[in-house]
């Protein structure tokens, strides 16, 4: 108990340890089918699907894709929007035996092309649009097979005849692809009988279920590996820290995308093991949010600070009525203590900060909902089984409250490690704790507070962003000489990426033309938002480009902006 000082902060309701059933991941939609098999599980865009259903398409799927050859431990590929086909497809692969690798909808074909290849995917399921840039890449990697599915397949009538003439209007491309060779429509595989299950042995705590990629400012993205154990014990951890929440009666609104950790655990996940309703939608629009939530009366909103700050700054957020919503836990990105205050008066329900990595499922610390008083500008403390703590930057030794070192994390929901990166998972944890970059420290009651990051990564909008990445793609630009990408203060996205360039001599660009080429290459969320021509770069006496001094510069230049208006 002394060792964890936040224990003597929890209400009675939540236990110091749980109890975990060495049950895979895709048990719980067979619990929640056989027990309540009526009992809506998805809600989307005015269509409803039953837990029962669900997991009939779900054996369906795994039936399929084991007649393809995929066999325990393979990896299938998920490059989805929150569509009722994401929950299908990632219970599927896990009944089939196979381990999911989320994949961002956003990727472009190289982004694309370097995932599939690092992750060894065989199979991956899509959809229409993206279609085309799946097939580019597949020659370049181990894809065998394309499952293609389309927004429409699973709305209501008359959308699924009216959103094909939307969707071209918004894309410029209508894709027809039909079932056969190695592309399969997943319409067709739905229709198809129920196949027998080649049935595996897993070991709960051993056996990988999904690949989630993250990164760093030293190399590109790295497969974490999560067990079925590592996310079962997450979702667990959060069902208890939401005490008053009742199996079976919430509605969660699934704005988080499922390709993301936090939205896969917290909404997908959770919700299945609790046979909570989910509210999925594709992408977030404020209007559409809005009216989503007046109308299906979500109590459960699990999301990040852009979201909260998208909703609160509607110019008719008065005329919605947001008074169902009870429960929200934000993560991706620090909670501006306004926007906490603000969104509680606008809803009547709670709102507080949470904390963790993609490298524990990923939650690790949050602060309590109920029964205890909101501590301003804390991540919180840890959940159940989960131990965390402050390391000396300079010596390694655990630091008492209140100095700040690095934040250090132990618990059942912490990964195996990266993907084929033994000596990069060895670098990540030191004597049993895994390492998070950020830096920070606790206080006597062990509440924990982030005071910033030691890696270099952008978080803007609630995505993680790698600086190396960008400065890959603009140094292929043929005027450009040296480039460096860094965060810097954003009221709305948190961070936004800005670009310091070093054009050639003699050659000239404009940011226009840098900006064009960028999104060729780089999803949207990663072009840089701002572009700034220098003559030269602040580099250490080795030759080192300086990244933290430009941050710094831009910290200044914020912070004497702000005094100049006061």
């Amino acid at each position: 108990m002394n060792n964890k000082p936040w224990l003597q902060t929890y209400p009675d309701e939540i236990p110091s340890t749980l109890t975990y059933t060495n049950q895979p991941v895709q048990d719980y939609l067979k619990m929640a089918a056989n027990e309540n098999p009526n009992r809506i599980s998805i809600h989307f865009m005015g269509k409803e699907f039953t837990y029962q259903q669900i997991y009939e398409s779900s054996i369906k799927l795994a039936g399929y894709l084991q007649e393809l050859g995929i066999k325990k431990g393979d990896r299938v590929a998920i490059m989805l929007p929150n569509i009722p086909q994401a929950v299908i497809s990632y219970y599927g692969i896990l009944m089939a035996g196979g381990i999911v690798v989320q994949t961002n909808p956003l990727y472009m074909e190289r982004e694309l092309e370097y995932q599939m290849k690092d992750s060894g995917a065989i199979a991956i399921i899509t959809m229409d649009i993206l279609f085309p840039r799946v097939t580019k890449v597949m020659p370049k990697t181990d894809l065998q097979h394309v499952i293609v599915t389309a927004i429409k397949d699973f709305l209501p009538f008359p959308k699924n005849l009216v959103y094909p003439f939307i969707q071209k209007k918004q894309y410029g491309i209508v894709v027809n692809v039909k079932h056969e060779g190695h592309n399969h429509l997943l319409t067709e595989i739905l229709k198809q009988p129920t196949r027998s299950l080649k049935e595996y042995e897993f070991d709960f705590e051993e056996d990988l279920a999904l690949l989630q990629y993250t990164g760093g400012t030293t190399g590109f993205p790295k497969g974490v590996m999560l067990t079925h154990r590592n996310l079962v014990a997450n979702a667990s951890m959060c069902k208890a820290w939401l005490y008053k929440c009742k199996a079976g009666q919430e509605v969660v609104l699934g704005i988080l995308p499922f390709f993301h950790v936090y939205g896969m655990t917290t909404v997908l996940i959770l919700s299945v093991m609790e046979a909570h309703k989910m509210v999925l939608l594709p992408k977030f629009d404020v209007e559409t949010t809005l009216k989503t939530i007046q109308k299906q009366r979500p109590t459960l909103f699990p999301g990040a600070p852009t979201i909260y700050i998208g909703l609160l700054n509607h110019p008719d957020l008065k005329n919605y009525d947001l008074s169902s919503i009870d429960s929200c836990i934000s993560g991706s990105a620090a909670l501006p203590v306004e926007v906490q205050q603000k969104f509680e008066e606008v809803t009547g329900g709670k709102l507080v900060e949470g904390y963790g990595l993609t490298e524990s499922s990923p939650v690790t610390h949050a602060n309590f909902l109920w029964d205890r008083p909101r501590v301003k500008g804390s991540i919180g403390v840890p959940w159940p089984d989960t131990d965390s703590a402050i390391l000396s930057l300079e010596t390694g030794e655990h630091l008492p409250p209140g100095e700040v070192g690095e934040i250090v994390v132990k618990g059942p929901q912490v990964m195996k490690g990266y993907w084929n990166r033994p000596e990069e998972t060895a670098e990540t944890f030191i004597d049993g704790w895994l390492l998070t970059g950020d830096l920070g420290y606790m206080d006597e009651k062990g509440y924990f507070y982030v005071v910033d990051r030691k890696k270099d990564m952008i978080i803007a909008g609630g995505y993680n962003i790698y600086p190396r990445e960008i400065e890959e793609v603009l140094y292929e630009h043929p005027n450009v000489q040296e480039v460096v990408a860094a965060g810097i203060p954003d009221p709305y996205r948190g961070e936004t990426v800005k670009a310091y360039i070093v054009l050639k001599e003699g050659a000239t660009t404009t940011q226009e033309e840098l900006n064009e080429f960028a999104r060729k290459h780089l999803a949207s969320y990663k072009v840089p938002r701002l572009y700034e021509f220098r003559d030269e770069l602040p580099k250490t006496a080795v030759g080192k480009i300086l990244r933290r001094a430009l941050i710094d510069e831009e910290k200044k230049k914020t912070n004497d902006h702000i005094e100049k208006q006061a």
